[in-house]
Parts: C-alpha cells; sequence; structure tokens
C-alpha cells in the first residue's frame, strides 16, 4: 500500500519544542521530524542572553545557514575559536559540517537566531577549545 502523500504543517509558537541548550544558548525548534515530519530539513529559533554564548562544538552530519534577527556580538570559528567574525542583526552565517564554532553575544539584549540546517536531526559534538578536542 502506498503511503499517504505528506500534507503541510503549520506548526504554532506553542507547538514549538526548546530541543537543546548549548551553554547559555536555548534553541527551539519549528521545522523538524518531530514536529512536522520534514526529512531533509531543520528549522529553529536560538536565543542568547546579553553577554553570553553557546559552547564551542560542530556538526557532524549537517551544513547550517544562520540568520542574524536580533543583536549583535561575534561567530568564534576554528579548533581554538581564533577566529571572530563581528555580526549583527542582517546577516547571514553559513556554517559547514565540522567547523568548530560559538556565536558569542556581545549585546545587552537578547540575540536571537533563524538556524536552518539539510537534515531533520543533527549530530552535534561538544569541543574543548584548550585541549583542542571533542568533550566526551
Amino acid at each position: 500500500m502506498p503511503k499517504p502523500p505528506k500534507q503541510v504543517k503549520l506548526i504554532k509558537p506553542h507547538e514549538r519544542r526548546t530541543e537543546i541548550a548549548s551553554g547559555a544558548m536555548t534553541r527551539v525548534e519549528g521545522v523538524s521530524s518531530l514536529l512536522s515530519d520534514a526529512e531533509g530539513i531543520h528549522l529553529a529559533v536560538a536565543s542568547i542572553p546579553p553577554f553570553c554564548s553557546s559552547t564551542a562544538h560542530y556538526h557532524v552530519n549537517c551544513e547550517s545557514a544562520i540568520y542574524v534577527l536580533k543583536g549583535k556580538g561575534r561567530f568564534l570559528v576554528g579548533e581554538g575559536l581564533e577566529e571572530a567574525l563581528v555580526i549583527e542583526e542582517g546577516d547571514m552565517i553559513y556554517v559547514p559540517p565540522g567547523v568548530v564554532h560559538s556565536p558569542a553575544n556581545d549585546s545587552s539584549e537578547t540575540m536571537e537566531l533563524i538556524v536552518a540546517r539539510n537534515a531533520p536531526v543533527e549530530i552535534v559534538q561538544a569541543w574543548d577549545p584548550k585541549a583542542r578536542r571533542a568533550v566526551e
């Protein structure tokens, strides 16, 4: 018997799910395999409180595209987080798989990021920038 065709799914704010906390960053998923039967895409909103950052990490299995919706700060990249890209409202960031990164909010307002990935479920690995190795 053939599978029924997939349907458009509207995900209201109250239906979203907090999927991860990384350092001070919280990410809430909207379009995901869990909430919408997505198979090749993932969409979420991340929030970083003032003067905080996410934990250093990388994504094993997917590319990420990030849109800075609100705030300004730095997007730290590299095994030791040695490169700091200045980011602000309206900027877009491409992150290839395997690249260590950590967004940091340098402002007194909450930073908001829209995060899209080309996989419905991500595999994230925490990273110790001082030891330059994955955290077990």
